[in-house]
Parts: C-alpha cells; structure tokens; sequence
C-alpha cells in the first residue's frame, strides 16, 4: 500500500500555510512535503509537523532568487559558492525539522554545456558528500521543459547515467509520474528499470497535473506497480486539486482498497 505525502505547496491552499499542516491531518494523511519552508523559521515547520502529528519528508534546497527567475543552482558553475551555502541552509533546516530527503534544483542551464555538466556533477557529489554527515539523502529530479523551459536535468536516462557515474549511497533519483509521461511516457517500464536508484516517487494526472486517476494514465495501475515491484517509500501528491483539495480525495480510496 502505498505512503502518500500530500504536497502543501499546492494541497490544501484554501488554509495559510501554518494550518496546511493540521487540515492535512484531519484529511488522513501522517506525511507531507512542500517545495520551500524558508519563508518560515525551521522550529516553528517543526512544531507545525509536531502538532499535528505528521512527518515532513522533503523538500528543495534554496533555488536561488525565484521571483527573478532562478529554478536552481547546482549547475551553474558561477554561482558555485552560492551553491554550496545552500547546501548547507538546507540542511541546517532539515536538521531541526527532522526530514531526510532534499532535492537538489539544478538550474536553467544548456545540459549540452561542458561547463554546466561538470558544475551538475561536481554540485551533486558535494551536496551528496554534505547530506551522508547528515543521515540525508540529495535527491534529484528530471522535469519537462513544458512546466519548466530551460530546466538542466530534463532527461531520466541521463540522471540514471550521473546517478550511476557517482555511485553514492546519498544520492538518488526522484521519479516524478507526471513528468516521465511528458518526458518520456513508458511509465511502468521506467519504473521497473530505475526502482533501484529512486529515491522518492510523486505523482499528478497528466495532462492537467490533478488528482491521480483524472488523465490519460491508469495511475492506479502504476500505484500497484511501484508495490508490486517492492517500492516502500513515500509517493508524494504533488498536484493541483480540480475543485477543493478534501472534494478531490476520492480517488485515495480506490488506491487503497479494502
């Protein structure tokens, strides 16, 4: 059965983000994660998740100046100092709240480029190198150029071949549903080949990014999949909720049946 996470980026919006927390509770959930929590000092995300009883598990290292356009740091050679501070706020921040997965955001950047390669590679075994000290996995992320143009790592044959090259344990693969189908489609078959490096699985329904099972995949399907094929993590709901996020959760009861 899989351990939903619901996303509090963009689940339960109808509550400011303090009481996300708790309406996420109450909803069913004993997890959750969200993009960014650096608006907010960590103890007080810690006593949100302590309050309402749920784990936080994951978030995104800083991604530089996101209202000007930044969506990552890793691989751009020139803000390399840059980068490696926001290593360690992140984990100074999962440190205090308790969580054990980051993903590592790598930039707007040609993934053709020499130079942003050898940055990517070189950011990620730093990050990864800082995170084992920790007991934190860095984990790493494919995104479609429709969501996010420009996006460095929009390939999940190339983040397998990097994940594959570094060969540590700190470092794995987060594998997005609706980003692979976007991608690449050939989601179970993905699944089945790249289980061994993944690190956190999400999911939305594709083309809309909604609830699961409200597109053109048989998400239940792969759900019975990833515990098919032994998966024991954390499947984050990071989707847009059609009409209300507690009117959308039906489709939780079909992924769990009884």
């Amino acid at each position: 059965m899989p351990r939903f996470a619901a996303n509090l980026s963009m689940m339960f919006t109808e509550h400011a983000f303090a009481d996300r927390f708790q309406a996420a509770a109450d909803a069913g959930f004993n997890a959750v994660e969200f993009l960014f929590p650096y608006d907010h000092p960590a103890g007080r995300i810690a006593d949100w998740c302590q309050a309402a009883e749920v784990e936080q598990v994951l978030f995104n290292l800083p991604p530089g100046n996101w209202a000007a356009g930044d969506r990552g740091l890793a691989a751009l050679p020139e803000r390399r100092t840059e980068f490696r501070q926001s290593v360690q706020t992140a984990l100074d921040y999962a440190g205090v709240i308790g969580t054990r997965r980051l993903h590592m955001m790598a930039g707007l950047a040609d993934p053709a480029d020499q130079s942003h390669r050898a940055a990517y590679r070189d950011g990620l075994a730093f990050a990864a190198d800082a995170a084992a000290e920790k007991g934190v996995t860095i984990l790493i992320e494919p995104l479609n150029g429709r969501d996010m143009p420009g996006y460095f790592l929009n390939d999940f044959g190339r983040a397998a071949e990097l994940l594959d090259q570094l060969d540590h344990p700190n470092a794995r693969l987060q594998f997005d549903i609706y980003h692979r189908q976007i991608l690449h489609g050939d989601v179970l078959r993905g699944l089945d080949q790249l289980l061994p490096l993944v690190g956190h699985v999400q999911i939305a329904s594709v083309p809309g990014r909604h609830e699961p099972g409200t597109g053109e995949l048989d998400d239940f399907r792969i759900l019975k999949a990833l515990d098919d094929l032994g998966y024991r993590g954390f499947v984050g709901c990071e989707y847009r909720p059609e009409a209300g996020t507690v009117a959308g959760l039906g489709w939780m009861t079909q992924a769990r049946p009884v």
